[in-house]
């Protein structure tokens, strides 16, 4: 979902609600789909000026390569870093936790709470996050060179990541199984992100 919130006259922040499709549990390598979608949305948010909050199950952990990549590209911190984990799935299986849902902001925010609230009867975790939005882009107290960059081998690496699921996702499968109804190509999938 991307939705575009009015704060104050002429102030608007850009919010993205995403939950992609986690692998297939028959075919657990298979990232590719979820990592394009992830790294589209990167691409443009690091086109915007105005602030930006994404936030959502990702179906994957803050340290893989795919999370990594798309906190460079799209240049937005993660307010965990330095407070902790908040592991928030399986809520079921106290041993076994993961950091599956995200919050990532622009430093036009300030954080001033952060919290994994108790379990209310789904698989996962709720977070509650609070924010300031100030008046200039590098409010956040991490220093501006603290946010991610991305250098051109990583800008590449994410186009080859969206080309290669939109060429994988475009052609009949190779298994003779129906690809599944919501599988339609990437770049279709997350036009609808792309601004008027």
């Amino acid at each position: 979902m991307d939705a575009v919130i009015v704060v104050e006259e002429k102030r608007t922040v850009r919010c993205f609600a995403l939950h992609p499709a986690p692998p297939a549990p028959k075919y657990a390598e298979e990232t590719d789909q979820r990592d394009a979608e992830l790294l589209m949305v990167a691409e443009e948010i690091r086109e915007r000026e105005d602030p930006v909050l994404v936030f959502g199950d990702l179906n994957d952990v803050a340290w893989s390569p795919t999370t990594r990549l798309f906190q460079k590209v799209s240049e937005l911190l993660d307010p965990r870093i330095g407070r902790g984990q908040y592991n928030t799935f399986h809520a079921s299986y106290p041993l076994l936790r993961y950091p599956l849902d995200h919050i990532f902001v622009s430093t036009h925010f300030r954080l001033h709470r952060l919290e994994r609230l108790p379990f209310f009867g789904s698989d996962h975790f709720p977070i509650f996050a609070e924010f300031q939005l100030t008046s200039s882009r590098n409010a956040s107290p991490e220093e501006p060179e603290d946010a991610p960059k991305a250098e051109i081998e990583d800008l590449q690496e994410a186009e080859n990541v969206i080309e290669t699921a939109d060429r994988k996702l475009s052609s009949p499968a190779t298994t003779g199984e129906a690809v599944p109804a919501r599988i339609f190509g990437i770049r279709a999938a997350v036009s609808h992100l792309r601004s008027p």
